[in-house]
């Protein structure tokens, strides 16, 4: 969806799709490796009347505010987790405040910019989860 967007001309939209797929992608890299979340995240999350293993809350819904914990935890196995969260993150900022030639609100100073960065966002996790099917 992000591709549609960049070629639409949509850079703010295409930077949400692709952090979305990101977030995504880090669940499934999470999901796969929660014996490395266990240790770090302790109790339980309540989700309505259910109580659930605060690992695995977090490995299947991956708040954007435990991203980059995350993805350190997950590093020793696929080493480019955290470059491509850092990367997912600073589009993140992108897309909702726009672009900033200051850097005050968003470390992206336009819209070429932004795009060439979703572009390397979708290229690299797509280098990455091909292989991670056998791996993880």
């Amino acid at each position: 969806m992000a591709e549609v967007f960049l070629r639409e001309g949509l850079i703010r939209n295409a930077s949400g799709k692709a952090v979305q797929a990101w977030k995504s992608a880090m669940s499934y890299l999470a999901l796969n490796n929660l014996e490395l979340l266990r240790g770090k995240y302790t109790g339980y999350k309540r989700v309505g009347r259910y109580s659930i293993p605060l690992h695995e809350w977090i490995a299947v819904v991956m708040p954007t505010n435990r991203m980059t914990e995350v993805s350190t935890l997950i590093a020793n196995k696929v080493p480019e987790v955290i470059e491509l969260t850092t990367l997912a993150l600073q589009l993140h900022e992108y897309q909702y405040n726009g672009p900033d030639p200051e850097g005050i609100r968003s470390k992206v100073p336009n819209d070429e910019t932004a795009k060439r960065l979703v572009e390397a966002l979708i290229a690299r996790a797509r280098s990455i989860l091909g292989p991670l099917n056998t791996q993880c």
